[in-house]
């Protein structure tokens, strides 16, 4: 290969690429998020967190199980080579996951009497989020689909996953009490 071609090369990867402060909070907030939420479910497995309440609802269970992986797998697809097909197929296991996770919770009201709290801001966040994931790669929008997945990322999961760590959460619970 001839330094020309490799140059080429480099300008066509570039634009898909993170960059450093991008992976950097892609990496701490997956590793983060994915350790305090699989201690939450390893301390609640063994019995030793505080019970909950509403974990026994459907809405809290199809919730927690799309979250759960939905974090890792997020982080990997976003650190990960992209393009390939093990990338699309995952790519839409995971907006799977994070559109059952959005509607989902419409259904869990219980910390605010039955009302909707701030953190339900994020439901229509996630699903245009989703949607524009979607519409952005069949487009071939590359740049707008990166660009738009690590804000979708940052903001829809990661925001709400550490405010479910909040005092009365179910994590929180889990994790703390």
């Amino acid at each position: 290969m001839t330094s020309q071609t490799l140059d080429q090369l480099a300008g066509t990867a570039m634009p898909y690429a993170l960059r450093p402060w991008q992976t950097a909070a892609v990496s701490i907030a997956g590793v983060l998020l994915t350790s305090l939420g699989l201690l939450a479910l390893i301390r609640a497995a063994a019995g030793y967190a505080a019970t909950y309440r509403g974990a026994i609802d459907l809405a809290v269970i199809v919730h927690v199980a799309s979250v759960m992986p939905a974090v890792p797998l997020g982080t990997w697809l976003l650190l990960s080579v992209k393009g390939t097909p093990l990338h699309k197929a995952l790519g839409k296991v995971w907006l799977g996951l994070m559109v059952a996770a959005a509607l989902s919770a419409v259904f869990i009201r219980q910390i605010n009497g039955g009302n909707f709290s701030f953190i339900h801001l994020f439901v229509p966040v996630t699903l245009l989020g989703a949607w524009r994931a979607y519409a952005t790669a069949r487009a071939g929008n590359l740049v707008a689909h990166r660009k738009g997945l690590i804000r979708f990322y940052l903001l829809a999961l990661t925001i709400p996953g550490l405010l479910a760590f909040t005092p009365g959460r179910l994590m929180a619970t889990w994790l703390f009490g």
